[in-house]
């Protein structure tokens, strides 16, 4: 079969497609014919070799699929042959098929692309276990995102207007901005030209945010959190930006908030039925048309190259999706 590998940990110039022999499931696993892969921020990092797992190089990228049951093992259960489904791995998806464990799979619905299902799962799935499982994130309540405009960004958008929040969008330029309005936003910032603080402030009657939603960290984590509000929730989700802020542990004294770890990975690995749960719901809702993922473009393998770095470089406006 074809995959797309990373034969050096350069960055996405390493990344070309080769032949590489098929997978083969064991007892608990199932195969996938990939239909569509979903493009992430930690695919870059894997490129560079600096996400929190690193395999050996060779190794083939990716993170989500959608596609087909091809193959399942003895002891698996839940799917079958044939089944339309979609799942969540570390690395493994820009491939013509993957092995996954059988509970890592879930049934797609019909009335969901492969393509729209491969840019939903990880970031809504990671969205939805933050501001539900993580923030309790209440209707009425203003949720303020960073980097809105990207693929975690605007599903913190989406799901926050689904859960009844007041959503602020903040991105680094006046069209991503807009973008994000177009996504639902209620209000939207420019933080590269205003001042984060202060806008949430004007915004929020001076009250701030009460749940601060933070996939970018680096130099905006600290003023978005002198914005949050009384017994706030800042949500730590990723870090985009490149660099891992410091934060001053008075602020969360004197705003009486909580800074909350969001690894969905781990949360998917130790409480799978949940996670299983909370992936239903989002494709329930996609089904519905309440929520409705934004993908940029859709690009052939021989093209990853240019998806990671156009990802890399901020240039996607929602997510990228790649097909075999």
């Amino acid at each position: 079969m074809r995959a797309v590998r990373i034969h050096q940990l350069t960055g996405p110039k390493a990344l070309q497609v080769d032949e590489v022999p098929a997978p083969s499931p064991d007892e608990s696993e199932v195969r996938i014919e990939v239909r569509a892969a979903g493009v992430n921020f930690p695919d870059v990092l894997l490129s560079y070799g600096k996400y929190q797992f690193k395999p050996e190089p060779p190794f083939v990228p990716g993170g989500e699929v959608a596609g087909v049951v091809s193959a399942v093992g003895a002891a698996a259960r839940g799917v079958k042959v044939g089944d339309r489904v979609v799942a969540t791995m570390i690395n493994g998806a820009f491939a013509e098929a993957v092995v996954v464990n059988a509970l890592a799979a879930v049934k797609l619905p019909d009335a969901v692309s492969f393509e729209l299902g491969a840019a939903t799962t990880l970031t809504y799935a990671t969205t939805y276990h933050a501001l539900v499982d993580r923030a309790r994130l209440q209707p009425k309540e203003t949720l303020l995102v960073l980097g809105a405009a990207g693929g975690v960004g605007v599903s913190a958008i989406q799901l926050g207007k689904a859960l009844g929040a007041r959503v602020i969008a903040a991105a680094s330029t006046p069209e991503k901005v807009e973008f994000c309005r177009a996504q639902g936003a209620d209000e939207g910032i420019c933080y590269g030209t205003e001042d984060l603080k202060e806008r949430v402030k004007a915004l929020t009657n001076g009250d701030g945010a009460n749940v601060i939603y933070d996939p970018i960290g680096g130099r905006f984590s600290e003023p978005a959190l002198r914005a949050i509000a009384w017994e706030g929730r800042h949500l730590v989700v990723g870090f985009a930006a490149g660099d891992i802020p410091k934060m001053p542990l008075n602020l969360l004294l004197l705003k009486g908030c909580q800074v909350l770890g969001v690894f969905w990975g781990q949360f998917a690995m130790r409480e799978v039925e949940k996670n299983r749960a909370n992936i239903g719901q989002v494709f329930q809702w996609v089904a519905e048309g309440k929520l409705k993922p934004h993908i940029d473009e859709v690009l052939p393998f021989a093209r990853a190259r240019e998806a990671l770095e156009r990802l890399e470089q901020r240039e996607v406006h929602g997510k990228l999706v790649l097909v075999p």
